[in-house]
């Protein structure tokens, strides 16, 4: 398969639908050969890998942090693995993306509940946390906002910040069985982005949706970070967003610059389709470096974390609350 020639002569260049599995098969050279040997071969090997620590964790991890963790866990090999479908079956690269981004949705949720019960749970937070506030002035909402006020640590907000992660683990599985059902009545196509079509108010609404639900784990972050940092939740944090910047972020732009004819067409793939390719090949190996990095920060004995320092330290773990003047 020839990845430079832009093919303008060829009729699938003209085309908007992506190549069936077997034409990619029939027309793939030495280096495509190679490169899709690897990249399966990639995929495969976080699959494993991914399998491997959840027997670890089934047997070593206390029962309470199993679920959380293996879910953050998986997010890396999952999207690897729909990555790789995408890549040999074009066609269902609709289906892999959604199916990514409803599991990394779940994530979302899954990493605040792991935060927490790395303190101890809720009841263990909340007592840790009676005397402290929260800094609700962070990314991606209020950063800019350094006149809000902290808020305290209750019962109540502690719920808030479970519920602003849940409703997105909710809410994108309900817009992408929403865009199914209306991509099988032919009024969705992800492409589209005019203002008539349902595809981008969707998109918008599911933006909105992904900005909230990554605010609560922000600030619980921010405010944990310290207390957590015997359990390395700081590379941690720093993994998940990344694997967030990479499947979000990257794929919508490399999709973009597809949609607008920037990446040249390479028979047997147009030009929208062959975006999709790169971005589906860019994922395996990214993610596969992230699930390597994973292993080494998930599977290790977990031990219980340290309890709070008196306050009147030179340092502590978490913010105290400002008392009134």
């Amino acid at each position: 398969m020839d990845s430079g020639s832009n093919g303008t002569s060829d009729p699938s260049c003209m085309e908007d639908d992506p190549p069936l599995a077997i034409d990619i098969i029939t027309k793939l050279d030495i280096y495509g050969i190679i490169t899709y040997t690897l990249l399966t071969f990639m995929a495969t090997v976080s699959m494993l890998v991914f399998l491997e620590e959840c027997v670890y964790i089934y047997k070593k991890v206390p029962v309470n942090k199993k679920s959380a963790i293996i879910w953050v866990n998986g997010a890396a090999p999952v999207i690897c693995t729909m990555s790789c479908l995408g890549m040999w079956i074009p066609k269902a690269t609709m289906f892999t993306d959604m199916t990514s981004a409803c599991y990394f949705a779940i994530v979302v949720f899954k990493f605040l509940i792991l935060m927490l019960e790395e303190v101890g749970g809720d009841e263990a937070f909340l007592r840790r946390a009676a005397k402290h506030t929260l800094r609700i002035n962070t990314g991606p909402c209020c950063c800019c906002c350094l006149c809000l006020p902290r808020v305290a640590i209750t019962r109540r907000s502690l719920f808030l910040l479970k519920l602003g992660s849940f409703q997105f683990a909710i809410l994108k599985i309900v817009f992408t069985i929403l865009s199914i059902v209306l991509w099988t009545n032919k009024t969705y196509d992800r492409t589209d982005m005019y203002l008539y079509q349902s595809g981008i108010w969707i998109n918008v609404f599911v933006g909105i949706l992904t900005i909230i639900a990554l605010w609560p784990v922000a600030i619980s972050f921010m405010h944990l970070r310290i207390a957590l940092r015997t359990v390395k939740i700081i590379p941690k944090y720093a993994l998940y967003q990344l694997v967030l910047i990479l499947s979000q972020l990257q794929t919508a732009i490399i999709n973009i610059l597809a949609m607008k004819g920037i990446i040249a067409c390479s028979p047997p793939f147009p030009s929208k389709a062959r975006g999709y390719m790169m971005s589906q090949q860019l994922l395996i190996l990214e993610m596969f470096l992230i699930t390597l990095g994973s292993r080494l920060l998930y599977r290790r004995q977990y031990d219980p974390l340290p309890e709070e320092e008196e306050e009147g330290g030179e340092t502590t773990k978490m913010v105290t609350r400002i008392s009134s003047a």
